[in-house]
């Protein structure tokens, strides 16, 4: 095992240290000080934008408050704009980078957890079900950031109440870190898509929370085989798989892509931007090298049994950005012996794609998702 980081700081005059947990693997602050109700918004703002850790020994519901007021001042401040002209790929990693920027200064304000996940603060909530959901067992006291712990907290919350799939008629309910089908369209397209004849067996590559495996399972085919290589992934797939009483038709098993064999169908969902995952959640999104997808492609045609079709849901929002063309997709599917027998595309619902102050807004209301239905050639 690791050993965890240490966090280090001088508080009345004596040397502390503590563990630091970050699952975004952000390292601990160089330099920390000791805040309370009497520090200011312009002070912690000011300190966060230098890099210094602020360890918070106030009053919980204070220290969200201030949070929002560091968030408003960091969204205040102009943006640094692209230059007029600017290829949209280079729009993208300017934003990127100013997300980044948000999301370490806003990082540094610092909650003292004790070993049984208890925060001793005043007006602290009980947290330990939603840092035992993502963390695990406690294993001593430590330190992480407060935006971390509101992260475990919003997922613990869709966790208990689930995402109502209209696909299944049901909940389906993401783990920490597991990307939740709150965008539908994905779903809709694999419900709707026509199976291939006598479909028997599907694999599902990718399972995060196991709906396409459930979709592909109440659809019909007698048996689906999902896989993942997350843990966190495999542990919420087979709670809602169970959950929604189809454990005896689906298996949920640890793999890098494929399961042995192959199958009448074979059905992928990688995240759709090349780039590297600055958190868990965003590896859902973020892909780097275009490794998911491009294993996929090449591994389909030896996967797929005779007649058989493999089902690649992907939105184009890297092609708008300009991270990949269509033509290179198209000749990533001919260099694999792979043709495209059709496909079916949806424009998404999600609020951006109508924010017109997103700097991303002119790609993502551009943006289609796609199935295409892949067969060897």
């Amino acid at each position: 095992m690791s050993v965890a980081p240490l966090i280090c700081w001088d508080e009345d005059g004596v040397a502390h240290t503590a563990c630091w947990h970050s699952e975004a693997g952000v390292p601990p602050p160089p330099r920390v000080v000791v805040a309370d109700d009497r520090t200011t918004a312009d002070a912690a703002w000011r300190l966060a934008c230098e890099g210094t850790g602020l360890l918070w020994r106030g009053d919980f519901q204070n220290a969200r408050q201030l949070l929002q007021a560091m968030a408003r001042r960091i969204d205040r401040k102009p943006r640094k704009a692209a230059a007029a002209g600017a290829a949209p790929a280079a729009v993208f990693h300017l934003y990127r980078l100013a997300q980044a920027q948000r999301a370490r200064t806003l990082g540094m304000l610092l909650l003292p957890f004790a070993d049984d996940y208890r925060l001793p603060l005043r007006r602290a909530p009980d947290v330990a079900q939603a840092c035992s959901e993502a963390y695990g067992q406690a294993r001593g006291p430590f330190v992480a950031s407060l935006r971390e712990l509101l992260g475990l907290i919003g997922a613990h919350e869709w966790r208990r109440q689930g995402v109502e799939v209209v696909a299944l008629g049901a909940r389906i309910h993401p783990h920490y870190g597991v990307f939740a089908p709150v965008r539908g369209e994905y779903v809709d397209l694999v419900a709707a898509a026509p199976l291939p004849d006598g479909c028997k067996l599907a694999f599902d590559i990718g399972a995060g929370t196991g709906v396409l495996a459930a979709v592909l399972a109440t659809r019909g085919v007698d048996r689906v085989v999902a896989t993942d290589r997350d843990p966190r992934a495999l542990a919420c797939a087979r709670e809602n798989i169970t959950r929604l009483g189809l454990a005896e038709r689906v298996d949920v098993i640890a793999a890098d892509l494929f399961p042995p064999g192959r199958a009448s169908l074979v059905v992928c969902n990688p995240p759709w931007l090349p780039g590297r995952a600055g958190t868990p959640l965003e590896r859902a999104v973020y892909d780097p090298d275009s490794r998911m997808l491009t294993g996929f492609i090449r591994g389909l045609a030896d996967h797929l049994q005779p007649g058989g079709e493999g089902w690649l849901i992907l939105s184009d929002l890297a092609e708008h950005l300009g991270l990949r063309s269509r033509a290179e997709l198209l000749a990533a599917f001919a260099d694999a012996g792979l043709k495209v027998v059709g496909r079916s595309d949806v424009k998404p619902r999600h609020p951006r794609a109508a924010d017109t102050t997103d700097p991303l807004h002119a790609a993502r209301a551009a943006e289609l998702t796609s199935l295409w239905r892949l067969a060897a050639s």
